[in-house]
């Protein structure tokens, strides 16, 4: 089962990625956690410092960007 992270404070476009993360999960059918990380020493613990940023087994895969469904599902193929 992959981890996948979705690192930001909560804004309008964390919220944005976590959606289009879930919606590329459902796509490519592999099995996953998905977790919102919050907490802004988690979040540079990443070295994320523009957020929305995301993680896929513990590598950061983007940061201060909302990729599209369908590069997040090639990422999520990747790691699986």
């Amino acid at each position: 089962m992959l981890n996948i992270k979705v690192l930001g404070p909560g804004c309008a476009n964390c919220r944005k990625l976590e959606e289009i993360v879930h919606e590329a999960v459902a796509a490519t059918g592999v099995e996953a956690e998905v977790v919102k990380v919050t907490d802004m020493g988690q979040i540079v613990a990443y070295d994320v410092l523009k957020t929305p940023g995301l993680v896929i087994n513990e590598k950061l895969v983007s940061s201060g960007r909302i990729p599209t469904a369908s590069t997040i599902a090639e990422w999520i193929r990747a790691a699986a």
